[in-house]
């Protein structure tokens, strides 16, 4: 071979070569774009099937919150004695059995969302651990004592629903 026809193959192959290069990028470009948009139609079912199931632990969350509020819980949760220790101890255990009931929401919702709905619990249980260690000496006073320690200050539930609702809104 010499020179020339060297170069005349070049000439033939320079052309085949670019068209080769041109074709496999645009192929490798679709393929990317074809399995980008498989994965978001994925995600797009799954979030349709998931949205509700969130939104009901979002609820469930919420609700939770509310039945842990003090003025809701010392109204619900009565006395069964006058001795306050009892009464503190019924409280909190109402308080733990809502949580309990509903620890299996975690999954469902956020990491930040969960540790504030936890430091709101824990710090109800706080509350009434501070009201209890008062000078009252019935169940029924420490229930007053209860209530006006929370009257003051914004209750830890009533913090941890305003993230709740913020959360939600986020879905949307």
């Amino acid at each position: 071979m010499n020179g020339d026809q060297i170069l005349q193959a070049f000439a033939f192959l320079l052309p085949a070569v670019v068209t080769g290069v041109v074709a496999f990028y645009f192929f490798k470009l679709h393929t990317k774009n074809e399995e980008g948009r498989r994965r978001y139609l994925l995600q797009k079912d799954t979030q349709k099937s998931t949205l509700p199931i969130r939104l009901q632990a979002y609820e469930r969350m919420a609700l939770f919150l509310e039945r842990i509020s003090i003025p809701s819980l010392v109204v619900r949760v009565v006395p069964k004695s006058t001795n306050k220790n009892d009464y503190e101890s019924l409280l909190i255990r109402s308080i733990e059995t809502e949580f309990e009931h509903n620890l299996s929401q975690q999954i469902y919702i956020t990491d930040d969302c969960w540790n504030i709905i936890k430091a709101a619990k824990s710090a109800t249980i706080q509350s009434i651990r501070k009201a209890a260690m008062s000078d009252s000496e019935t169940a029924d006073k420490l229930r007053e004592d209860v209530l006006s320690d929370t009257m003051d200050k914004a209750s830890p539930s009533g913090t941890a629903l305003s993230f709740v609702k913020k959360e939600i809104s986020s879905l949307w």
